[in-house]
């Protein structure tokens, strides 16, 4: 190769204007998905089975938390989870918009992190006493280790997808890990403001 043709391949886009090349590039929409050798990677079909666990986990607990809203007593406790509810609907709703940023269907595998921490949470509303602050001292301990757990998830997601340079979707589970993260922190809140002294004097 002679060095006038090197010296032309390093000119500036700005340069090449009026070339077809160029010209085509600057129109062509961008399409959500990812490359072909970036969906065959090992670390991307984590991040997808991550997102898929999630998946399912943000649409059991949609069925799961209206249940601990209704074996609570404190109607804070309540207006807390009933709260969280309506955010986890929009969980559901941003994960499959994640989705869609990476060209894929909303599939959903199922969680059994998720499951054990939800059948966990029943067993603890089964032991306690109906009416009590021992058992809203219990919900909220089973409320905040789902809240952990999605925090623990989403935190990873976000940070994968900045390093594959998916930038929609990191900001999407951002959102999201902020949710949760006000979530816990709520619920510490409500277990401070006397149902963890109620519960202990019962």
């Amino acid at each position: 190769m002679s060095f006038n043709q090197n010296k032309f391949l390093t000119l500036k886009p700005k340069r090449m204007k009026n070339t077809k090349d160029t010209t085509v590039l600057s129109k062509a929409p961008k399409k959500a998905g990812v490359s072909s050798s970036m969906a065959k990677s090992p670390f991307h079909k984590l991040f997808v089975d991550g997102l898929k666990d999630i998946y399912w986990a943000e649409k059991h607990l949609v069925k799961e938390l209206p249940k601990m809203s209704k074996g609570a007593t404190s109607e804070e406790l309540k207006s807390a989870i009933d709260g969280h509810l309506e955010e986890t609907k929009g969980h559901v709703e941003r994960l499959e918009s994640v989705f869609e940023t990476l060209g894929l269907k909303p599939q959903a595998k199922k969680c059994e992190a998720m499951a054990g921490l939800t059948k966990e949470a029943a067993e603890i509303m089964e032991e306690t006493e109906s009416d009590s602050m021992v058992r809203d001292c219990g919900i909220i301990l089973a409320a905040q280790k789902v809240e952990h757990y999605e925090i623990a998830t989403y935190g990873c997601l976000t940070e994968w997808a900045k390093q594959m340079g998916h930038r929609e979707a990191a900001k999407l589970l951002y959102s999201t890990l902020e949710e949760e993260k006000a979530a816990d922190q709520k619920l510490t809140e409500v277990a401070e403001n006397d149902i963890n002294e109620e519960g202990m004097e019962e």
